[in-house]
């Protein structure tokens, strides 16, 4: 035999082996690889909304290597004992950051389960919590979601400068800040506060490297204070309107009484229509200058414009935890359960304030401010995660493009945060914080909720969306059995008897 058919029958030989051999032995996600890291993790097939405004493209491969994107290309092959996740037919995106988030374990001093609103959180497409108002309870729960020891986002916690007994002193203030960053948190929550406190406070927690969240109230300072001493973000609405009042101060009634939270509500409607405009830029143009972002958390306050819808949401009856429907009720000893006597006319002038207030966001933007996303869900008939979706959906009813509001939830969260170098986008290097959704996004944000939305397959209407698969730091949560576990939290609950 010469050396050419020696060779062709080598050839022939390879091809026949080919043709006939076991691929490498790969693994398809099941639900019960929920929780588990695996040292390498394929998702086949995504059609990829980025984060940072991009329009969606693909298909693409993403490859997972612990905690980290290691590689995105249009063709991957797994490799031996890979773990693949084939997201043919389904949207993947960076994984949600809830900018205002209250880790639960009780409502009014009633237990409630804190996985209840850990897994709604997952089971909506949140990787990240920013815990406004976190204690010790929260510290613990952060260092266990880190070692995936609990079923949870990641948490960062932000303690509150305002705990008893309040700074009154300079030197308090900055005694205060020094001890929540060496009780381990990760910011601070600013209530209102005194002008020469707050200053104090500010420049420790600069110096600290503490970033503050600041919930202004109606007190002595407001944005221009903000702007002055280097909040992070303003959160809700607090401060800005007053800011651009000629007073300083709306122009409250004689009897008006901010702990009574009817008034409080009540007269909070009514505020942007009292900010002048020209004065508004102004504010605009300074908070943008000192790099203050805006956290409005539009959901928290919908139920003001419209209180029978926020009563009435379909998805209560499966996810609405009995303690948190308790809570909801109206009741002067519960915060934000102020719906006591709430008129027509208190809607009308909510509903007046929201196209104020959306119109304002807008322009903030416009002019390039730094626009957040965040719910403040468990109070005010807004349920963990639900609320954070809706939140999106209230942005794009202000005028924002869907990519926009992903945008705000994601690349702007993560920069307000700090985590703009690691989280917030799909791109290689950052951490594996990704969302692999049964729906398209950009047109319809309730294939979010856990509760999916209506379709239509073969002429009948079916049950839809939802999120398939939330990826924290690389490790894959399956969406719809976190659901199913929320679903029967809620079930049982509702059969105990109430103590």
């Amino acid at each position: 035999m010469n050396k050419l058919s020696l060779g062709r029958l080598f050839f022939l030989a390879a091809a026949i082996a080919a043709l006939f051999s076991v691929a490498p032995a790969q693994k398809p996600i099941a639900s019960s690889d929920s929780g588990k890291r695996s040292a390498r993790l394929v998702v086949k097939n995504a059609i990829v909304i980025n984060g940072n405004g991009k329009p969606a493209e693909g298909p693409y491969d993403l490859l997972i290597e612990n905690e980290r994107i290691s590689r995105i290309a249009r063709r991957i092959d797994p490799e031996k004992d890979d773990v693949v996740l084939d997201a043919a037919g389904k949207y993947v995106m960076p994984g949600l950051i809830n900018l205002h988030g209250h880790t639960h374990d009780e409502r009014g001093g009633v237990p409630q389960p804190v996985d209840y609103c850990m897994k709604l959180w997952l089971a909506s497409g949140i990787t990240t919590i920013r815990d406004l108002g976190a204690g010790p309870k929260t510290l613990a729960w952060k260092n266990q979601s880190a070692n995936n020891e609990i079923i949870s986002p990641k948490i960062y916690a932000y303690g509150v400068f305002n705990r008893s007994p309040n700074p009154s002193t300079a030197e308090s203030a900055r005694q205060r800040v020094r001890d929540l960053k060496s009780e381990g948190y990760d910011g601070i929550k600013l209530f209102g506060v005194d002008r020469d406190i707050m200053s104090a406070m500010l420049d420790e927690a600069n110096k600290q490297g503490m970033r503050v969240a600041h919930h202004t109230g109606v007190e002595e300072t407001n944005a221009w204070d903000d702007i002055r001493f280097g909040t992070t973000s303003i959160e809700h609405w607090y401060g800005i309107p007053e800011a651009a009042m000629a007073s300083g101060r709306q122009n409250y009634p004689p009897d008006y009484n901010y702990n009574d939270e009817i008034d409080r509500f009540r007269y909070a409607g009514r505020i942007w229509r009292e900010a002048e405009p020209e004065r508004l830029l102004k504010v605009f143009e300074g908070m943008i200058a000192s790099n203050v972002a805006w956290n409005p958390t539009l959901s928290i306050y919908e139920a003001s414009r419209d209180l029978q819808r926020a009563q009435n949401q379909p998805y209560f009856k499966e996810y609405l935890h009995p303690t948190l429907e308790r809570y909801f009720l109206p009741n002067p000893n519960n915060h934000g359960s102020y719906f006591i006597g709430w008129t027509s006319t208190d809607e009308t002038f909510w509903k007046e304030n929201f196209r104020i207030w959306m119109k304002a966001l807008r322009e903030f933007e416009t002019r390039g401010g730094t626009i957040g996303a965040g719910e403040d869900a468990g109070f005010i008939y807004r349920v963990y995660g639900f609320g954070l979706i809706r939140e999106l959906e209230l942005h794009q009813e202000a005028g924002f493009h869907p990519l926009q509001v992903i945008r705000h939830a994601t690349v702007n969260n993560a920069r307000i945060m700090g985590l703009e170098n690691e989280t917030g986008r799909i791109r290689v290097g950052f951490k594996a914080d990704l969302i692999v959704i049964n729906g398209n996004p950009l047109k319809d944000f309730k294939v979010l909720y856990p509760s999916g939305t209506d379709g239509v397959k073969d002429g009948k209407v079916v049950r839809t969306g939802g999120v398939e698969w939330t990826i924290k730091d690389g490790i894959p949560f399956h969406g719809p059995s976190l659901a199913s576990d929320v679903r029967k939290m809620v079930s049982d609950a509702r059969r105990t008897p109430t103590p």
